[in-house]
């Protein structure tokens, strides 16, 4: 599975740890309410670093990978498709983490907190995931069709059901928790656990950790598989995952105020996945070129984006006009 290449597995995943450490050590030690200015500055740094990640597949793939079967343009265009694919669907992340936090009223300045852990807890499972679809795809090729058919299914469901309402406070996993281990009342500034006479609690704003957590996991049965139907190589499957990931935090804080203004977002992403599990149950009947594969997908997502702003930029203009 490793194609011989395990030092890039290390290089990379150490890279990815050092900018972690930057991210919480360096630049945000302090609990703080993210600006926009902030959230734009990140967002660009981590969309930079997958974009320069890209052209380095794009020209050195058959150095990093001499035993591998892609071309170099292939591997740079499996990898750009697979994290369009999963920076679009981190997106509907969005949409339940603001549920969440305004569920719980979790001040702004613990927010970042959260998310950063969440984050680095949904790195360690989707690569998990990861390699276990690799290893199922390689020995079982039928596995194939079962993901397809789930991603026609989950797309299908997402169209009909995109009102679908979420109860935090419902979450199997938290309740669990809360038999397991007291929580506070109230938060405890930006702390996870406390100590109150000689009881270990956690505190409201680890239930929400929780929540993120085993929310994040039911999103990735959807977009692994979606991004397995590009390449089933594990290394560009889990490089094009981390970097989506790794900027969803950024992304979050500079969306989280005008998420209501793109009401097609979700019509699209069903499509999305639509589209992808058809690609993935009929691979052995014909094979759509990647970059077909990124054509759809880009000009899906760029539809259902401009129709969201039309549609909310004429809304805005009857509102004014009632007004008057």
């Amino acid at each position: 599975m490793f194609e011989g290449q395990i030092w890039l597995w290390i290089v990379f995943n150490l890279f990815v740890l050092v900018m972690l450490a930057l991210d919480l050590g360096v630049f945000h030690r302090k609990s703080h309410a993210v600006s926009t200015k902030e959230a734009l500055t990140w967002s660009v740094v981590w969309i930079s670093l997958s974009l320069i990640f890209n052209a380095v597949i794009y020209f050195y793939w058959d150095r990093m990978m001499p035993n591998s079967l892609y071309t170099n343009s292939e591997a740079g265009l499996a990898f750009l498709t697979g994290y369009l694919i999963e920076k679009a669907l981190s997106v509907d992340n969005i949409f339940v983490f603001i549920l969440i936090f305004t569920f719980f009223s979790v001040p702004a300045a613990y927010q970042h907190r959260v998310l950063f852990w969440g984050i680095l807890g949904a790195l360690v499972m989707r690569g998990a995931m990861i390699f276990m679809g690799a290893a199922l795809l390689k020995e079982f090729h039928w596995v194939i069709y079962i993901f397809g058919g789930f991603l026609i299914f989950t797309g299908i469901r997402m169209a009909l059901h995109r009102d679908e309402e979420i109860h935090p406070d419902q979450n199997p996993v938290v309740r669990f928790f809360r038999k397991l281990m007291p929580v506070t009342e109230d938060f405890e500034g930006d702390k996870f656990f406390i100590r109150r006479a000689g009881t270990l609690m956690a505190t409201p704003l680890f239930l929400v950790l929780l929540i993120v957590e085993s929310t994040d996991l039911v999103f990735a049965v959807d977009s692994i598989p979606a991004i397995f139907a590009v390449t089933q190589d594990p290394f560009i499957v889990y490089t094009s995952n981390i970097f989506a990931i790794l900027g969803l935090r950024a992304l979050y804080f500079l969306l989280a105020n005008v998420m209501d203004k793109f009401q097609y977002l979700k019509l699209g992403l069903s499509a999305v996945l639509t589209f992808v599990g058809i690609k993935m149950v009929i691979v052995d009947l014909y094979k759509i070129p990647v970059g077909v594969s990124l054509g759809v997908i880009a000009g899906i997502l760029t539809i259902s984006i401009a129709a969201s702003l039309w549609k909310a930029k004429n809304s805005s203009a009857i509102e004014l006009n009632a007004a008057d």
